[in-house]
């Protein structure tokens, strides 16, 4: 990819889109988990407040500060993230990681439409933020169970 026409492909109609409508978006009331994750190449942050019952994710909000890419990743997400498990979670956050990483497919339904996000794969500098939603989600269930279980 060079020049001005490869920025166009990156930041496309779609993400710009996905970009501006990030379902769930704001903070939660007294959330049984609040997480704040970094990423420290971009400096992009999300904020992830949930609660959880019988291991699965009843209430949501995340608080996205990122570029666009890391938007509609985070709209990608939670536009399915209610009633989610953490295994379902952690599978797309590893299947995201493997496509941008080593060329894989994208997550699969719920977690569709990463496959948006393809041009990104040869902007390294942008994965960090790109994963950072999903990463974030399955460190604030961790916390959600370890809060539950105490």
């Amino acid at each position: 990819m060079s020049g001005e026409s490869d920025l166009i492909k990156l930041y496309s109609q779609r993400i710009l889109a996905l970009a501006a409508d990030i379902p769930h978006q704001g903070r939660l009331d007294a959330p049984q988990a609040s997480l704040r994750k970094r990423a420290p190449l971009c400096g992009s942050t999300v904020t992830i407040d949930l609660d959880m019952a019988d291991g699965r994710i009843t209430r949501f909000a995340q608080d996205v500060k990122a570029c666009a890419l890391g938007q509609a990743a985070a709209a990608l997400m939670g536009a399915a993230i209610i009633g989610r498990s953490r295994d379902e979670v952690a599978r797309a956050r590893d299947a995201l990681r493997a496509m941008l990483n080593e060329g894989a497919a994208p997550p699969v339904a719920p977690f569709n439409g990463y496959e948006v996000l393809t041009p990104a794969c040869e902007y390294r500098n942008r994965h960090a933020s790109i994963m950072l939603s999903l990463e974030a989600t399955v460190e604030a269930m961790d916390a959600a169970a370890q809060a539950q279980s105490a």
